[in-house]
């Protein structure tokens, strides 16, 4: 789906988008793995991605570049029980003011497919902010729906550095990054996931690992993998993505594996939950 103050398409599952503004009339966008949710990142490895992003830009365009400064913390947000509010803070680490626009969607996944809504259920307060140079600044995020949660409720919170229209009229590249950050208000007895797995052969002869979670929490995948026959098939070695509670979601490999068209396949992952491993059906 697009949801953009400057009607351009963005990926809004778990990516930083870096947003390189090379004129008031063209836009060049770079995707970079959103980091923070899956355990083997670090702020380090984040920055040197966002590094590579940048030579990777001003290889392309031999105008100056201002990198984006907006930083997140935490990337992932959880409130379990009665209370109906978290906080998200807001670093500007940058030697210019910039201005950050924060935004809630309702998170679902149905057949395979994950759709963003727009929600007055939970807001952010302020839904915008303007970071003066190596300031901080906290946003309230609070559940306004009365009626209490029932297992697990997804949301995400999508927070915008927006570009500097006077660095782009001054010719400059302007690199702002856009954050999808999971939202999760969970009910103290909500059941713990329960993931039923089926495989199939995709596009291009990529296996397609399709999960139903039957439980009312979400599970993170990271560093999936899939064999069978003798053969492998790898999902990325960072996050994977997320099956919510009650929900279903299907996940391409990486490459093309030579595994058999019908039989079995073992599947591993980490998880927020420890490690998985599980036995699927390999359909044709």
């Amino acid at each position: 789906m697009s949801v953009s103050l400057i009607k351009s398409q963005y990926f809004l599952i778990d990516f930083n988008v870096i947003l390189l503004s090379l004129s008031p009339s063209a836009t060049l966008f770079a995707a970079i793995p959103f980091v923070g949710v899956a355990a083997s990142s670090t702020t380090s490895e984040f920055a040197m991605r966002i590094a590579c992003a940048a030579a990777l830009a001003v290889s392309v365009c031999c105008r100056a570049a201002s990198a984006g400064a907006l930083q997140v913390a935490p990337v992932n947000l959880q409130v379990t029980g009665t209370g109906g509010a978290t906080a998200l803070q807001l670093t500007n680490g940058g030697a210019q003011p910039l201005v950050a626009q924060i935004r809630v969607f309702r998170w679902s996944q149905t057949n395979g497919v994950e759709t963003l809504e727009p929600t007055d259920a939970v807001v952010a307060s302020p839904p915008a902010a303007t970071l003066p140079p190596h300031a901080q600044y906290t946003v309230r995020v609070v559940r306004l729906d009365p009626t209490p949660v029932v297992g697990e409720e997804s949301y995400r919170l999508i927070v915008d550095e927006l570009p500097d229209a006077n660095r782009a009229r001054n010719g400059a590249i302007n690199m702002v990054l856009r954050y999808s950050v999971p939202l999760f208000f969970t009910e103290p007895s909500a059941s713990q996931p329960r993931l039923a797995w089926s495989l199939r052969r995709g596009k291009g002869g990529r296996l397609v690992a399709s999960a139903v979670n039957e439980g009312q929490r979400h599970l993170r995948l990271s560093e999936m993998t899939i064999r069978a026959g003798g053969a492998k098939a790898a999902f990325g070695e960072g996050l994977v993505g997320y099956v919510l509670g009650k929900s279903s979601m299907s996940f391409s490999s990486k490459n093309v594996a030579g595994a058999p068209g019908a039989g079995s396949a073992s599947i591993s992952a980490n998880t927020d939950m420890g490690r998985l491993d599980a036995i699927a059906p390999l359909g044709k």
